[in-house]
């Protein structure tokens, strides 16, 4: 075993024990703390991959602003905890299941012949840039289910944003739909007034 199998087995334990971390977090400040650690580990695997660009990806991209943006929202929000912890022990036997479920396709898909043939090391020319290789893949070969993911994530964006939108009352706010309906004659009001003398 060399150095790079040493440093691989400690950023996936890594990355499994920060992943049950989230899980088992009581403290949603804490579980964000937790998946913050295991993009961190997560993109040294990428590093050792020399998918360089994935990995400072993962850690702009995730790290400096989504899980900034969830830590701003959980620390700005009055979070119940104890409604947070209700249901879980109903949930544990499916979410248990589906965990070795995923466990078992993980062994299969790791453990089949052709998973052992793509993960030999292969030798690349001194200009060889893996950027420009998963754009060529990923907009040529993968352009479908890559579109097709684009439309995924849009759809989960607007269901999101109709999900938490609420009318509250008291609160002043912008119709568009009725300002465009608008009429002259239901804003302005023309009033015929008899001139006065100007007072010498």
């Amino acid at each position: 075993m060399n150095f790079v199998d040493v440093v691989f087995y400690l950023f996936a334990t890594i990355t499994l024990l920060a992943g049950v971390g989230v899980v088992v977090a009581r403290n949603p400040v804490h579980a964000a703390l937790f998946l913050v650690l295991a993009f961190c580990s997560g993109a040294g695997i990428w590093m050792l991959l020399e998918a360089e660009f994935l990995a400072i990806a993962l850690i702009l991209v995730y790290v400096g602003a989504v899980m900034v943006l969830f830590l701003f929202v959980v620390m700005m929000l009055d979070v119940n905890l104890v409604q947070l912890r209700e249901g879980f022990w109903r949930w544990f036997p499916f979410g248990a299941l589906l965990a070795g479920l995923m466990v078992f396709e993980m062994i299969w898909v790791l453990g089949s012949s052709q998973t052992s043939e793509l993960s030999k090391a292969v030798a690349h020319a001194p200009d060889y840039s893996n950027t420009k290789e998963l754009g060529r893949l990923l907009y040529t070969h993968y352009v479908y289910p890559f579109e097709l993911a684009a439309v995924i994530l849009l759809v989960a964006m607007v269901a999101a944003i109709a999900l938490t939108l609420r009318r509250r009352a008291g609160v002043k706010s912008q119709n568009i739909s009725k300002q465009v309906k608008v009429k002259k004659a239901d804003r302005l009001r023309i009033v015929s007034m008899k001139s006065e003398p100007k007072n010498q």
